[in-house]
């Protein structure tokens, strides 16, 4: 038999749980997709370089974790660097919900099909350096509002 304490305890949880519910409900936004940022500085005399590289393998690895529903999109944005430290170009991908991020194995999987083997990854890793520096990364949430 349970005492006038423990289901005044009892109550005041599922009341608690009742308005952390009610809270989340009452959302005026859900979340939505997920963008990668990619802000790139591109080395004196490598723009066409890079741009290629872009073009081919870039372009490639990211069409086939698009087909795969991994992505749902990507881009290249040209911007006016006003400082030598800021970037050349901001690489963008969109994906679908912050769990997508996860699937790792899966993305290792259409990299290595695309792409090649985790050795040539790596070179390939090691010549783009040559072309550009990476210089930060950034991930946002889109509140789509209701």
């Amino acid at each position: 038999m349970m005492t006038f304490g423990r289901s005044l305890i009892v109550g005041v949880a599922l009341w608690g749980f009742a308005g952390i519910a009610f809270a989340q409900s009452t959302k005026v936004y859900k979340e939505g997709p997920v963008v990668e940022l990619s802000y790139i500085k591109i080395k004196p005399g490598r723009f066409d370089d890079y741009m290629k590289f872009l073009d081919t393998t870039y372009k490639s690895l990211m069409e086939a974790n698009k087909k795969a529903g991994l992505i749902t999109s990507y881009a290249v944005y040209s911007t006016s660097a006003r400082t030598p430290q800021e970037p050349d170009l901001i690489l963008s991908i969109t994906y679908p919900n912050m769990a997508a991020l996860d699937k790792s194995e899966e993305a290792e999987a259409i990299a290595a099909k695309v792409v090649g083997s985790d050795d040539v990854q790596n070179k390939a890793t090691i010549d783009r350096g040559a072309m550009r520096e990476v210089l930060g990364s950034q991930l946002m949430r889109e509140l789509v509002l209701k």
